[in-house]
């Protein structure tokens, strides 16, 4: 006993309106898409804060230099005295 093929899919719906199925597979080529691009953007922006990182320590080491620098310029700044003052 062999039933005719009738255009009609397993679940009975016609041919014409996606399938249970066809929805969920749509569903999953756009989650893979999305999921793709996600991955491509995370790894931009840990490039990013790669990139970023390096220059905040670039700068706290400029800035460790300069205050340094001024400590020891302030450090041959002549000393006050009262008598300095008084004058």
């Amino acid at each position: 006993m062999h039933q005719a093929y009738n255009a009609r899919n397993y679940n009975g719906s016609d041919m014409t309106n996606p399938t249970t199925v066809d929805q969920i597979a749509e569903r999953v080529e756009h989650l893979l898409l999305r999921h793709e691009e996600l991955q491509k953007t995370n790894a931009l922006l840990q490039q990013q804060v790669l990139a970023i990182s390096h220059e905040r320590d670039l700068l706290k080491s400029k800035l460790a230099a300069a205050r340094s620098r001024v400590d020891a310029l302030i450090e041959r700044l002549p000393q006050n005295t009262s008598s300095d003052t008084d004058a």
